[in-house]
């Protein structure tokens, strides 16, 4: 098989987007998780934006508030004694970091997978505490007909995976926090293996340790356990700093060989193959 780019590309862009509500302008769409459903190609995208008409002076973060269940905007002078804006990603005032946008979930479909309709309204908002600075990078398994979306849950308290399910790409049912901050790249396989499910996540530790992809299992998706090590980056190689799973895992099946091989994620590590006994789902 051979694969080659799109002419049309980009498939997406920003203004193809439309905001969520007036006062904020969408920055980003990427990220998305993909699958099919019905006949179409439907993208789960990464919508961020960032406050609207935000004078030269100032800087600006939406947060979502958990107590008024509100999205607010925090400003602040940019020159102000404690206010460091020189990454545009994030403005740090008084030891505590914000980031200048912040990301939903919003539902795309498509007959081609080129040419795509996005939803005029998010499919996902921020919805809890550990959501406040956005929802994040999600990937989209099928398992027994229900498609199950983990992403990242972002807030002052880290990056942690979240986990959601939808039959229909309209309605959603939050399941929470399945791996604790910090924690991103979860892929959950898209079949069991000895009985149980199976999904790869990247701890980060700091200090001590470093980034990379370990492999859980669970009974139900929400209690994971079982946690070993799979694949480091390597040193002195152009993946030595850390490596993580991308999209969800293929199955590959030969003569001699059943298991799944890990896409890993854009910049990270080489694609790695998890073995299992032929016969085992």
């Amino acid at each position: 098989m051979r694969a080659h780019r799109a002419d049309q590309n980009p498939i997406l862009t920003p203004a193809m987007v439309p905001p969520s509500r007036p006062d904020l302008e969408v920055v980003g769409v990427f990220n998305p998780a993909v699958t099919r459903h019905e006949g179409h190609v439907v993208l789960l995208l990464r919508v961020a934006e960032a406050a609207r008409g935000v004078p030269a002076g100032e800087v600006a973060a939406p947060v979502y508030d958990a107590d008024t269940g509100h999205l607010e905007i925090k400003r602040w002078r940019r020159d102000a004694n404690g206010v460091d804006s020189s990454d545009p990603r994030t403005i740090t005032a008084h030891a505590s970091t914000w980031l200048t946008s912040i990301s939903h979930l919003r539902v795309a479909r498509s007959t081609d997978g080129i040419r795509f309709e996005v939803e005029p309204v998010p499919a996902l908002l921020p919805a809890t505490p550990y959501e406040s600075f956005g929802i994040e990078d999600p990937r989209i398994t099928l398992l027994d007909g229900t498609y199950w979306i983990n992403y990242s849950a972002v807030s002052p308290y880290g990056i942690a995976t979240a986990l959601a399910s939808t039959t229909d790409f309209a309605t959603f049912e939050r399941h929470g926090i399945i791996f604790p901050p910090n924690n991103r790249d979860v892929t959950i396989f898209p079949d069991r293996i000895d009985g149980r499910y199976v999904a790869l996540h990247r701890p980060m530790p700091e200090g001590i340790g470093q980034a990379a992809m370990w492999l859980a299992s669970s009974s139900d998706l929400i209690s994971w356990g079982e946690h070993r090590l799979v694949a480091s980056a390597r040193d002195a190689r152009w993946d030595d700093a850390k490596i993580g799973g991308g999209a969800v895992p293929i199955r590959v099946e030969t003569a001699d060989r059943d298991g799944w091989l890990p896409r890993a994620a854009r910049g990270d590590g080489p694609r790695h193959h998890v073995r299992h006994q032929r016969g085992d789902q």
